[in-house]
């Protein structure tokens, strides 16, 4: 017996009926024969650690625009946050926690520079708009590997796509380990974004909500073991119902939903921040209309990109892709003056 199957008959006999098992997977758009060691998610989650776009993460901003602290959160910590957050969960109910790491690392691959400012500069830019989940897809299926794709699975393509939208409403994943990403991420950065906004004085403790801190914990460790410990129970008890969906209990969802709206209201959107944001829309503003003028000057899968898809869509893949660093570097580059010796 292969190292693979082990694993997989581990899967069988530890997780829940309406897990993902990793040898039910719906596959892939291109065929591979599986390996002998790793199961199919585990195979994902490795090609996505390994992936130029996951090692830029590193060099994206989370909310802090070129911070120079060296504690503050970037896109690449807010994604090993979530991971944590997601992989305690779905071993707490019972799920695939491969698969669940594998979306959780590549959930936010499609993020721009300069965190939700650039996001929605690319929305204005490109015809039809533009949504980082998306953008992640992208990445995964066309982009990386210099426009092969990472030939990932059906489950963690769609995990990735779903991952985002706080409305009961939106759409969800088709597997329990999908939908315990979307909540996964709203409780991590959620709660670290207030551990940053505390560090970076923009937030004291005693102006968060009072009523909210009550019900999920004062402490940073304790609002997330409250919710962690809520969506666990909660979704067990919805599989007992025949109600087979993750969610958190009612209270506790409106609690964490209040909570980012007052981030949203107090930080994020907030009139401190605003300068940063407009300098960093400015600058993307720029570096996209260069590259719309002069798509020459970008790198190979990019141009080929704009020759099949549009000049357009060519330039917002390139910029996508780029780090806060780089980015900078590029607007540098072409629109400050240098110093001359004569």
């Amino acid at each position: 017996m292969r190292i693979r199957e082990k694993i997989e008959e581990i899967e069988r006999l530890t997780l829940i009926k309406e897990a993902a098992l990793s040898e039910n997977s719906l596959g892939r758009e291109e065929y591979e024969a599986e390996d002998d060691v790793r199961t199919v998610y585990m195979v994902d989650r490795d090609r996505i650690i390994h992936s130029k776009s996951f090692r830029r993460l590193k060099h994206k901003t989370q909310v802090y625009i070129k911070t120079s602290g060296d504690h503050y959160r970037t896109r690449l910590t807010h994604t090993l946050e979530v991971s944590q957050i997601a992989r305690t969960i779905a071993r707490g109910i019972g799920l695939n926690e491969s698969l669940v790491e594998a979306i959780t690392l590549g959930h936010d691959l499609g993020h721009v520079p300069f965190a939700h400012n650039g996001e929605e500069v690319l929305a204005k830019l490109l015809p039809g708009g533009f949504k980082h989940n998306e953008q992640s897809v992208r990445v995964v299926k066309y982009l990386e590997k210099d426009g092969k794709g990472l030939n990932l699975t059906k489950e963690v393509i769609d995990g990735i796509l779903h991952h985002t939208g706080f409305s009961k409403l939106s759409e969800k994943a088709f597997t329990l380990e999908g939908q315990i990403v979307k909540y996964s991420d709203k409780i991590a950065y959620v709660n670290h974004d207030i551990d940053d906004s505390i560090r970076a004085g923009l937030l004291k403790h005693k102006e968060l909500p009072a009523d909210i801190m009550n019900k999920l914990g004062q402490t940073h460790g304790d609002r997330i073991g409250t919710l962690v410990k809520d969506i666990i129970i909660n979704t067990l008890e919805n599989i007992e119902n025949n109600r087979i969906e993750v969610s958190l209990s009612e209270d506790v969802d409106k609690a964490l939903t209040d909570l980012r709206k007052f981030m949203f209201v107090n930080v994020y959107n907030g009139p401190v921040l605003k300068e940063e944001r407009d300098k960093a829309k400015f600058v993307l503003y720029q570096v996209f209309e260069h590259f719309i003028k002069h798509p020459e000057e970008m790198p190979e899968v990019y141009r080929s990109v704009v020759e099949h898809q549009g000049i357009e869509r060519g330039v917002a893949d390139y910029i996508a892709g780029m780090s806060d660093d780089y980015c900078l570097m590029v607007f540098n580059k072409l629109f400050v003056p240098k110093s001359v010796i004569y």
